[in-house]
């Protein structure tokens, strides 16, 4: 597998573009458009929150029923949540304004949404946006790079990801965007991400993947602790790249779940480092646990603490907070047989074992700290399971933008 620069347009025969089409921000892009040239398997995982988004609804259904898909229509600013009979016919009301200008079937035309919810989407501002985008369409990284900045709410910064890998001596590119920034929680997030690859795969064993690998990845992010209503993750395969079908589990599938799992867990890490208000990346490994869910659960409850990720933007080696993260997740453990660490780009030091603090630097730790990506490292001593997630430090400026998000 090799790392590569872009993102959706990235493999063969996918098209993206973007427009302003003023649907809640006026100063900037807010809708994109992937579009493969041919038809693409499409596969899916979304939201837990009982509470669904009308496109939600509307992608589940298509991921479920159809056979292919061939176009995303994605808007940023209004969530299309919680707007009834009439939100879904929006979702209708794009994919036909697809339909019309580039000739692909609504049947066919997945659509997302994020922002504020509660308010109805203006029809007029999202079909004139379709149109501008149709005539903009290409597989340029521009095109690309613009769809992921269009996307954005909160976020500060474009997320994209692509890479490529060899099937049956063809070479295989897969590329992604994602946004997301705040209402963040395991079980996905006000998180929107868009994979497209040029495998030729059969659509069970895509559906497969892409649910399995969503475990180990996004659903290890928290930012918040709130779980959104829009939370969609989308995998497009084209079959443009001319490999034989992987129709089994043999060494090509795991090359493409290799090259799913790096796609989506760089995402994922680029949405937890960009946490609204965040200063710093905060992950946490938790190696030699008994088993991989409660790797899992211990991994997260550090990183969904808010009193340790307020050490985390103070710079304060608290290992106590660590620690009483750890107690209360359920998981049970030795208390005086487990060690913590502090690591960064700066060192590694050791501020916890035998039951009691190490005699660390505090100067040293701070350092460590200090930088824009930060891990704990808690080693359970139990058994040979680990699991990694990710979150950010919580930060005055958090509440800050949630204070007045809506004005």
């Amino acid at each position: 597998m090799e790392i590569i620069t872009g993102g959706v347009t990235a493999p063969k025969g996918f098209q993206a573009a973007a427009a302003a089409a003023g649907i809640r921000y006026q100063d900037r892009m807010d809708m994109a458009m992937i579009v493969s040239e041919t038809d693409a398997v499409a596969a899916g995982t979304f939201t837990t929150n009982v509470v669904q988004a009308a496109p939600v609804k509307w992608d589940r259904k298509i991921v479920a029923e159809k056979a292919c898909a061939r176009a995303v229509v994605i808007n940023a600013g209004i969530a299309n949540a919680c707007t009834g009979a009439e939100g879904m016919e929006y979702c209708r009301k794009t994919a036909e304004a697809v339909e019309q200008v580039l000739n692909i079937p609504a049947s066919q035309v997945l659509v997302a949404s994020t922002g504020v919810i509660g308010m109805q989407l203006p029809m007029d501002k999202l079909s004139a946006g379709v149109e501008a985008m149709a005539t903009k369409l290409n597989g340029s990284a521009e095109n690309g790079h613009q769809a992921s900045c269009a996307i954005m709410t909160t976020d500060t910064r474009a997320k994209e990801a692509a890479v490529t890998f060899e099937v049956n001596g063809k070479t295989v590119t897969m590329g992604g965007m994602c946004k997301g920034s705040g209402m963040i929680h395991p079980n996905m997030c006000t998180m929107l991400s868009f994979v497209t690859t040029d495998l030729a795969i059969s659509r069970e064993l895509l559906q497969e993947a892409l649910k399995e690998d969503v475990q180990d990845t996004y659903n290890m992010v928290s930012v918040d602790g709130d779980t959104s209503t829009n939370d969609t993750v989308l995998l497009l395969a084209n079959g443009m790249a001319g490999n034989s079908e992987i129709t089994e589990k043999d060494e090509n599938y795991r090359k493409f779940k290799e090259a799913l799992n790096y796609i989506n867990t760089t995402l994922a890490k680029k949405m937890a480092g960009d946490g609204e208000g965040a200063t710093a990346l905060f992950e946490t490994r938790v190696i030699h646990a008994d088993t991989k869910e409660h790797a899992k659960i211990l991994a997260k409850s550090v990183i969904c603490s808010s009193l340790t990720k307020a050490a985390i933007y103070g710079h304060d080696a608290n290992w106590g907070r660590i620690l009483c993260a750890l107690g209360y997740s359920g998981v049970k453990f030795d208390p005086e047989t487990i060690e913590l660490f502090f690591e960064s780009k700066s060192g590694r030091i050791q501020i916890y074992k035998n039951g009691v603090a190490t005699d660390y630097s505090e100067e040293e730790a701070t350092k460590i700290l200090s930088e824009e990506e930060v891990t704990v490292l808690a080693d359970m001593k139990m058994g040979e399971a680990e699991a990694c997630a990710w979150g950010c430090d919580l930060t005055y400026d958090y509440v800050k933008i949630n204070a007045d998000y809506r004005s």
